[in-house]
């Protein structure tokens, strides 16, 4: 089974090539609204170019920012799938110094940045997380919130007449535990429901 790639942390990378500063960020990204934070966080008007590319699963964008059309995004999407990486963005800012690199020079600077810049990323294996929600109540939220702290969940609560309504996303193989668990706490009465996010795959 081919197990996908991820980064674990933000890296960039700088370097100049005839002049002209070339730097790449980077960043883990889960879903559009990430990469959308993500470009608009690093928006730099300094730069005359901001070339990027990502991959999602199956999904993947590249944009050339005004380059020749594939001399900038189709080679930082090649060094993301070339390194076997998935939740990636790639971004490359271009500080233009007064020196034309060519077709063949951009291909080589923004996908020779982008690459360099991924080799500094420490490689970990994407695990696989799914959207979980379950109620209880709330004197026992108290007992939940600690294993859900110790396991290091992520998770949203919001507050009912009864009790605390909680979702969270888990790692795969920590579903059945906490199913187990929160049984257990509230002696079966409330069940664990995993919420199917649908992928659209067009």
């Amino acid at each position: 089974m081919f197990m996908p790639f991820t980064i674990a942390n933000t890296v960039t990378f700088e370097e100049d090539i005839k002049k002209s500063r070339f730097q790449a960020i980077a960043a883990i990204v889960e879903n559009e609204q990430q990469v959308k934070t993500f470009l608009e966080q690093n928006k730099d008007i300094s730069t005359i170019h901001q070339c990027w590319a990502w991959k999602i699963g199956h999904h993947v964008r590249f944009n050339d920012d005004g380059e020749p059309s594939g001399t900038a995004g189709r080679p930082i999407l090649a060094t993301i799938e070339g390194n076997d990486l998935t939740n990636v963005i790639v971004l490359v800012n271009r500080w233009y110094g007064g020196i034309k690199l060519g077709t063949g020079g951009l291909v080589r600077a923004y996908g020779g940045c982008a690459g360099q810049c991924l080799l500094l990323a420490e490689k970990i294996e994407l695990i696989e997380k799914k959207q979980i929600q379950f109620a209880c109540l709330f004197n026992e939220w108290a007992i939940i919130q600690y294993e859900l702290m110790q396991q290091q969940i992520e998770y949203q609560e919001s507050y009912t007449e009864i009790g605390v309504l909680i979702q969270a996303r888990v790692q795969v193989h920590q579903i059945e535990p906490l199913r187990h668990k929160l049984q257990d706490v509230t002696r079966g009465r409330e069940l664990l429901k995993v919420i199917d996010e649908q992928e659209d795959d067009n």
